[in-house]
């Protein structure tokens, strides 16, 4: 998704949509009859981006939204910074690309430029472009939360309900690696009452149960717990035990 003239509109009142994934009076969405739900999002986090400045706050410690947009675009262009996400001994070299590629951004102007090339998909030679709902989806809702959320509260957005099932079928995967410390049993319980065993308890621990509207799981289950409206429940132990894995409000 490439944004036709990106760089010459103004920041107030800019748009990260092209025109044919503009919003279609459904609470501000993109159309899921014309766009995927990860290009949906990419195109959300690509707007976001553009709402605050270089040196806003975001949910990722040590980052501004100049960094998460460095992040983005190195993840899906950079072998090293693709790989350092998952091989700890390469993780200074992608923390470094990135530190790098954030202070060329420091400026508006530059900013935009980067933020537009968060917006465009990668080509569709490279893996990134390959894995598409499976490692995005999530990813970039998280992202776009990691943004609005930096300076502190904000109202949820109000999500389509294929947005919510896209959600919620690719969050038991993306939590197993943050659980994998977490000896407790955990089941999720989201506000339509619809429920997942997520974990089995391990040894002698018993089960918690996060309460939470699927978005704000997605949140809480990657890390982002501190402000996500959810809540865990279960014997003080057990929930003292997965607060020290994944803290909450």
């Amino acid at each position: 998704m490439t944004l036709v003239g990106f760089s010459s509109f103004s920041h107030e009142g800019a748009s990260a949509y092209p025109p044919s994934a503009r919003a279609t009076g459904h609470g501000g969405a993109c159309d899921p009859a014309v766009m995927t739900w990860h290009e949906i999002e990419r195109a959300q986090l690509a707007q976001a981006l553009l709402d605050v400045t270089p040196d806003a706050p975001t949910l990722c410690e040590g980052w501004q939204a100049r960094h998460l947009a460095a992040h983005v675009v190195l993840r899906e262009r950079s072998p090293i910074v693709s790989a350092g996400i998952a091989v700890p001994a390469l993780a200074s070299r992608a923390e470094a690309a990135i530190a790098t590629l954030a202070d060329q951004a420091s400026t508006e102007g530059a900013y935009r430029d980067l933020v537009a090339r968060v917006a465009d998909t990668p080509a569709r030679w490279h893996p990134a472009s390959w894995v598409g709902e499976s490692a995005n989806v999530i990813e970039f809702f998280v992202h776009t939360e990691d943004v609005r959320r930096g300076a502190g509260s904000v109202p949820a957005r109000e999500l389509d309900a294929g947005l919510v099932d896209a959600l919620w079928s690719h969050l038991p995967r993306a939590a197993a690696g943050r659980l994998r410390g977490a000896p407790v049993g955990v089941v999720l319980v989201r506000d339509d009452g619809v429920r997942h065993h997520l974990r089995a308890p391990k040894a002698d621990y018993g089960t918690v149960v996060v309460r939470g509207a699927v978005g704000e799981l997605v949140l809480y289950l990657l890390g982002r717990g501190a402000a996500a409206d959810v809540r865990v429940e279960g014997d003080a132990d057990d929930v003292a035990t997965i607060e020290a894995v994944l803290p909450s409000r």
